[in-house]
């Protein structure tokens, strides 16, 4: 089962992205911020994340960058989510796939998550 991980400080947003891709057959585990997720992603080798951009301890700018410099990573798929921030994010296209405003229609990420990975069991 392919494994998202959803990285959000916000549990509202993190909660309904996981049951709608949990829906999709995907597998998804979440942190809630940059740091965390990086816990997570050694533990859990997600084939995405997903990641919002304000965050306290390690934003997602600061949580892609982290990602691209690790050899086991640097390839991973990362689609940020974010609400004042996605200029930032759509300046980096190195770090991000893709970059959703908040607030984001579902079935628009699901497409793109689906997109970029392909489910396999």
């Amino acid at each position: 089962m392919t494994t998202i991980l959803i990285v959000d400080d916000e549990y509202l947003v993190a909660d309904i992205l996981a049951y709608a891709l949990e829906d999709e057959g995907f597998m998804v585990v979440k942190a809630s911020n940059g740091r965390k997720g990086l816990e997570i992603l050694d533990r859990e080798r997600p084939e995405l994340v997903i990641t919002d951009f304000m965050m306290p301890v390690m934003d997602g700018l600061e949580f892609a960058k982290a990602i691209r410099s690790r050899p086991q990573t640097a390839k991973l798929p990362i689609i940020l989510m974010s609400g004042a921030q996605a200029s930032i994010g759509r300046d980096s296209p190195e770090l991000f796939e893709a970059v959703f405003d908040k607030p984001f229609a579902l079935n628009e990420v699901i497409g793109k998550v689906k997109e970029l990975i392909t489910p396999h069991d």
